[in-house]
């Protein structure tokens, strides 16, 4: 019997939206994800207390490789909108 890896939440953001975001960007790079949410808050739309926190979970082992990806996506957005804002 194979052992299950162990997942670790690597960043928790608001929203299913924001989540499969980046979950579609790191399966691009051959990084497993589970999201982790109450189910409760996309049925209902509810985004408070906690309702609509997202955890992204990935395995242990591409966790560093899983945050530094994500980092370099979010700089890259930022860098984005600070040319959109100057023109």
């Amino acid at each position: 019997m194979s052992e299950e890896p162990k997942l670790v939440c690597i960043r928790k953001c608001q929203g299913l939206l924001l989540a499969e975001l980046y979950r579609s960007k790191l399966t691009a790079w051959g990084i497993p994800v589970l999201l982790k949410y109450e189910s409760a808050g996309p049925v209902f739309g509810i985004t408070v207390d906690g309702l609509g926190e997202v955890a992204i979970m990935v395995p242990a082992e591409l966790a560093a490789e899983a945050v530094e990806l994500l980092d370099e996506i979010e700089a890259v957005e930022l860098l984005d909108e600070i040319e959109d804002a100057e023109q």
